[in-house]
């Protein structure tokens, strides 16, 4: 395995004059005292000032809405774990014993968390400019690519503005049965247009994705009528 201090002066561009703080952003709260929960926290801010501004100048028409969804798309667990994982950052990280065993270094909590920390560090280390910069290097791609942000609309939310834009009164969302012990629960909801006698059913693990499930269901049959 490579150093620490090679691993990100070669996938980040970056040499720490303070290791230190490198080492701290890549443990993990379960192998020491020295943990990155509060650089994780710097790294958290830095990240969403960072992509918010970069949005507002590439995207001088999109509304506060738009951005808004936009910029939660780019700064969520699940990318922040897909640019960790791209880095090879889970073969850095130092974990307790049971984090090690139960694979921890997959795990797309821990990635993304890491990878804020590492964010913080440079912060504390380079500055802003610096820790910017490699923000918006590593996400250069995304920010080049950028969805539709009517497509990141939730499913119950493009029902309503559908429904809205016909002169159409709003979905009831009924909740039919909830299956399932107290810990493992399933959901079953009915999303009904009683205006237009139709209704659809959704199902989930919580009642909000059995909503948005019913909801998904209610707008696939009236765009495809």
């Amino acid at each position: 395995m490579i150093s620490d201090h090679d691993w990100v002066q070669r996938k980040l561009g970056y040499s720490f004059r303070d290791v230190s703080l490198l080492d701290a952003a890549l443990t993990h709260r379960s192998s020491g005292s020295r943990h990155n929960e509060r650089l994780e926290f710097l790294g958290d801010s830095l990240l969403n000032f960072v992509i918010a501004h970069e949005l507002f100048l590439r995207s001088p028409r999109a509304d506060e809405g738009d951005l808004s969804r936009l910029r939660a798309s780019l700064v969520r667990g699940v990318t922040l774990a897909e640019i960790a994982k791209s880095l090879g950052l889970g073969d850095q990280l130092k974990l307790g014993s049971g984090e090690l065993k139960s694979g921890g270094y997959r795990r797309e909590s821990i990635l993304a968390d890491a990878l804020e920390a590492v964010f913080g560090a440079v912060l504390l280390d380079g500055g802003p400019e610096a820790a910017s910069r490699m923000v918006l290097e590593l996400y250069a791609g995304r920010l080049d690519n950028l969805p539709d942000p009517e497509h990141l609309k939730d499913p119950k939310t493009r029902l309503q503005e559908w429904l809205q834009s016909k002169n159409i009164s709003l979905p009831d969302y009924i909740v039919d049965d909830v299956q399932g012990a107290a810990h493992n629960q399933r959901f079953i909801v009915s999303c009904r247009v009683d205006s237009l006698n139709l209704h659809t059913t959704g199902q989930g693990t919580s009642r909000r994705k059995a909503e948005q499930a019913s909801a998904t269901s209610m707008l696939e049959k009236l765009t495809s009528e």
